[in-house]
């Protein structure tokens, strides 16, 4: 097997049962959002002027806390949700105005949607035999997509009798045998439990991979995100906070939101006024924090004695063998392992942090253990406001 690099993101391997498969014939195109509104009746602003654009063939996600927007910019692109500003263009198509079932999209929803009374194949082909396609057409493009997704055992199951990652699976071939210009994925993983929605993670990586299909994908999980997403979207209340690779989000966050939503655990976010004496100093609450020169200094010079937010990775907050040369210390709370790494929750003052580590032997909690990190690992962010990054 050869690994696949989704960019920036590590290598997922694929099952060598998909290769030498030939690419299905999908006819792509892209997605572009130009200042798209939605704005309900009673005011309520659901997504406030959109504008991006999805490439052919990209995996793009849309993460975000609930009611974030995410799900309502979905349902825009399907046609499900009017518009009530901008432009909305698939391909070189203005859509609009445009019914759903004219736009040439497939959207698999959370719930799978599969009717009970039909069985699997039947569901797989329903789709197609709306549309008047030949009844050999549907045999072949429902045997393609059972032969893809392991389901050729199951054709004549119903979904009563299938597992929740069965069922995943017909829905998802619902939209492959459609051979659509985008698919649109709704959190299709939620109701699935954690080992299967690690498997179908990469049933879905592995299909785009295939495929190079327009895939537009809803999660509020930011580990779905980083995993699948070519480039993620995060918004909040309505708003894009920023648009990038998954790596670049994490290394250089645009603001507080974003700093503190991706990432698991969150960054360690540590408020207080920046000064200069001697070095770049810190005054916290819970006390000073010397950080010392900075390469980020001249970026910071505008900001002496002023409130900022610095951010710092729980891998980046490294444990010192005693207090000599370390920035703070910490008592520690609780020892979270998760087999090739722990979490060390600390406490510092009345400051939470939260420490990533190797496996290794580990004080007890209870004990002041000491910190101190590398400068070019710090954040540097705005504390008023929309917490824009500084530096």
């Amino acid at each position: 097997m050869q690994p696949v690099r989704l960019a920036g993101i590590p290598p997922i391997w694929f099952d060598p049962r998909t290769e030498g498969l030939e690419k299905r014939d999908v006819s792509m195109a892209k997605v572009r959002l130009d200042k798209l509104r939605k704005v309900y009746p009673n005011g309520h602003v659901g997504v406030a002027e959109a504008s991006f654009e999805i490439a052919d063939g990209e995996l793009l996600v849309l993460v975000g806390p609930s009611g974030c927007g995410k799900t309502t910019l979905l349902r825009m692109i399907a046609g499900l949700e009017s518009i009530s500003g901008g432009t909305l263009s698939i391909g070189e198509r203005v859509v609009n105005d445009i019914a759903p079932k004219d736009r040439d999209i497939a959207m698999v929803f959370q719930n799978y949607a599969l009717y009970p009374h039909m069985t699997v194949a039947e569901n797989l082909g329903f789709g197609l035999k709306l549309r008047g396609q030949p009844k050999a057409e549907i045999e072949r493009r429902v045997a393609e997509a059972a032969r893809m997704l392991e389901l050729e055992q199951r054709l004549d199951s119903r979904p009563a009798a299938l597992s929740g990652g069965q069922r995943q699976r017909v829905a998802l071939g619902r939209a492959l045998v459609r051979d659509p210009k985008v698919f649109l994925l709704d959190e299709p993983l939620s109701n699935l439990d954690a080992k299967l929605r690690l498997s179908m993670r990469v049933e879905i990586a592995r299909i785009h991979q295939r495929l190079k299909a327009t895939m537009v994908y809803v999660t509020h999980d930011q580990i779905e995100a980083m995993t699948l997403g070519q480039r993620i979207v995060v918004l909040n209340g309505g708003v894009i906070q920023q648009i990038d690779t998954p790596m670049n989000l994490y290394d250089t966050p645009a603001n507080l939101f974003v700093a503190g939503f991706l990432g698991s655990p969150a960054m360690n976010l540590l408020r207080g006024i920046l000064y200069r004496d001697g070095g770049w100093k810190l005054a916290m609450p819970q006390g000073e924090l010397v950080l010392g020169e900075l390469p980020q200094g001249a970026a910071l010079e505008a900001w002496r004695d002023r409130d900022i937010v610095v951010g710092l990775r729980p891998e980046d907050l490294l444990l010192c063998a005693d207090a000599a040369g370390a920035a703070l210390a910490a008592q520690l709370e609780v020892v979270e392992p998760v087999g090739n790494e722990v979490f060390l929750n600390l406490r510092h003052g009345e400051l939470a942090l939260v420490s990533r580590m190797p496996p290794r032997e580990l004080p007890a909690p209870g004990s002041t253990l000491h910190f101190g990190f590398a400068p070019e690992r710090l954040h540097f962010f705005d504390a008023k406001g929309e917490g824009a990054r500084i530096a």
